[in-house]
């Protein structure tokens, strides 16, 4: 599948295939060999001798967040101009209705920035989790008002675990 993304505000265009159990990952032209392993929700790729640990959030607008070794990386597919396979997906638009805001990969509550019933706007944070010994700030994808809150701070959360909603 061949694609162009946005990623850190530069544009490339990639293009992965699968050989035999690993997958060949072109990015502007350079190949990559890269064996893949998926741990959880999150997925630990191996390119020449360097590992990584990667995961990927999808916000329900569609935005999506990669993190790589816990540095987070805002990424836009566009689907407009993919080739291959779910070359039809839907950009998304505004965020409507009830928004999750879940842990991207597993880690601690340091800090809750809002509460249960607070009104909040779009990009503001919401809470902070530190993930191999990097605090990532999750914002808000929309305006609205905080519905619940399932975390408190100090706790430890699994990848994918609900923390709040945003209505």
């Amino acid at each position: 599948m061949i694609v162009p993304i946005d990623a850190a505000g530069r544009t490339r265009v990639v293009d992965v295939r699968r050989d035999g159990t690993a997958f060949v990952v072109t990015v502007d032209g350079r190949a990559h060999v890269a064996d893949v392993h998926r741990q959880g929700t999150a997925w630990s790729l191996v390119i020449g001798t360097r590992s990584y640990e990667v995961s990927v959030v999808e916000a329900p607008n569609g935005a999506l967040t990669v993190y790589v070794d816990g540095q987070p990386v805002p990424v836009v597919v566009d689907p407009a101009r993919a080739r291959g396979r779910g070359a039809s997906r839907g950009t998304g638009g505004p965020a409507l209705g009830s928004q999750r805001i879940v842990a991207p990969m597993p880690g601690r509550i340091v800090k809750l920035l809002v509460k249960a019933g607070d009104v909040v706007v779009a990009r503001q944070g919401l809470v902070v989790v530190e993930a191999m010994k990097m605090e990532n700030e999750l914002r808000s994808p929309k305006d609205g008002r905080v519905s619940e809150v399932r975390v408190r701070e100090g706790a430890s959360v699994e990848a994918g675990a609900l923390l709040l909603t945003v209505e």
